[in-house]
């Protein structure tokens, strides 16, 4: 969440700036007078608090004496009913102004263009070109119905819309795409390989920005009393393993990367990429996520995406990098680059990978801190997240780019060691 001072100190200008980069209304009457009335209550309970503590003494004292305390155990017990009171009405006042700020997305970096949607997305490169075709492209469906690799109707059987069966080599490619980059980014990128849990407490969710404002595209899970949520993306454990911890500076940045399941409902996405595997309610990445000093985000964010990149690179696959827009970013972020790999049966780019720094947003929200060496003092720590990179999606590119006329698919050199040397599948 944004640092409560500029709300306090800079609410008119936050707002100003909130609506200008997010389109975001900040509902400033009301938060105003929200935090009048926190002011008071709060002045009013510390005043009760210590009226409370002194009359007690006075009670002490009079016993100690023989005196009769019956005026002051009553002024006391009234002391007491008004505090009561009062810390009720104040406990209440905050969970309404948390639920504002909970709500409030992050400021964009200046770096970051002005933009209502993905239209004011800015190109920063390319690599590589599309293959030219000698044969009528097919799209991963039908290139995946071979051999009945690609199952939609036995996930719906098993699950329902949006499930996908894998079978056979396909099945195999897939394992192998997630094998290969997590080689790659523990091996040559300097990431601690991670396994999390896939299933998370409510804090951990509000820790990362999915709770309260996203929980309609969450999965939960119910056991007693007990509420828990499928994760969206293993950026939510590996980010949270640093919640409510003092890091020293020197241990700074903490790389991780796991390769996980992720459950997302995609509600409202309804007839958005409803063929095949594009968008699903279970899918896999492997996921990097940075714990970082403040001083070294920005770099640090274009180390991760590079990393990404290198995936893409490695596999032969054409791909460009977009800085995204201030309306195109997500909630949490203060910068974010997509990766878009070709996809030829659409003639066009689509995301594969998300890098974003969320500067301290999240940090804030989960108390996550590094010492200063210099002063001895806690500050925040900055976190970022990216994709390296959405596994599903990566077999969709290699399946559609490396497809030949036959139906069978190449593969890339730097997947034919998972498969005893072989260079297709057939």
């Amino acid at each position: 969440m944004l640092d409560p001072t500029l709300l306090r100190t800079q609410l008119a200008e936050t707002a100003a700036r909130l609506r200008a980069t997010r389109g975001y209304a900040l509902d400033v009457a009301a938060f105003e007078r929200l935090e009048a009335e926190r002011k008071t209550i709060q002045v009013r309970t510390q005043e009760l608090q210590n009226l409370r503590n002194t009359r007690s003494k006075a009670i002490g004292q009079a016993k100690a004496k023989g005196e009769d305390a019956s005026a002051i155990l009553a002024e006391v017990a009234g002391i007491g009913d008004e505090l009561k009171a009062s810390e009720a009405r104040l406990e209440a006042v905050l969970a309404e102004v948390d639920a504002i700020t909970s709500g409030i997305p992050n400021l964009p970096d200046p770096s970051v263009p002005l933009g209502a949607d993905e239209g004011g997305n800015v190109e920063q490169h390319r690599w590589g070109a599309p293959r030219r075709f000698e044969f009528e492209v097919k799209d991963h469906v039908e290139l995946g119905a071979r051999h009945g690799w690609l199952d939609g109707e036995a996930g719906a059987k098993l699950s329902g819309s949006r499930f996908t069966v894998l079978r056979g080599d396909l099945a195999r490619l897939h394992r192998a795409l997630a094998q290969f980059m997590l080689n790659l980014h523990t091996g040559e990128h300097g990431y601690l390989e991670t396994n999390v849990p896939l299933i998370v407490n409510a804090d951990s969710m509000r820790g990362t920005g999915q709770l309260p404002k996203f929980e309609e595209d969450l999965f939960a899970t119910e056991l007693g009393d007990s509420r828990r949520y499928l994760i969206p993306t293993s950026e939510v454990p590996l980010t949270n393993l640093a919640r409510g911890e003092i890091l020293e500076a020197e241990s700074l940045p903490q790389r991780y990367t796991a390769h996980s399941l992720c459950f997302r409902s995609e509600a409202g996405s309804g007839g958005r990429d409803v063929r095949g595997m594009i968008r699903q309610h279970q899918f896999e990445k492997v996921e990097l996520v940075s714990v970082a000093h403040p001083a070294q985000s920005a770099e640090e964010h274009e180390r991760m995406t590079r990393c990404a990149e290198v995936v893409l690179e490695r596999l032969g696959l054409p791909y460009r990098r977009m800085l995204l827009c201030t309306g195109d970013m997500g909630f949490g972020a203060i910068k974010t680059f997509d990766l878009e790999v070709w996809l030829p049966s659409q003639n066009t780019y689509r995301e594969i990978s998300s890098c974003s720094n969320c500067g301290d947003f999240q940090a804030r929200r989960m108390q996550s801190r590094f010492r200063n060496p210099d002063t001895g003092k806690p500050e925040l720590v900055h976190t970022l997240n990216g994709s390296g990179v959405a596994v599903g999606r990566a077999l969709i590119a290699v399946m559609e780019n490396y497809q030949n006329a036959d139906g069978s698919i190449t593969l890339p050199e730097a997947l034919r060691p998972y498969f005893g040397g072989a260079a297709q599948i057939a």
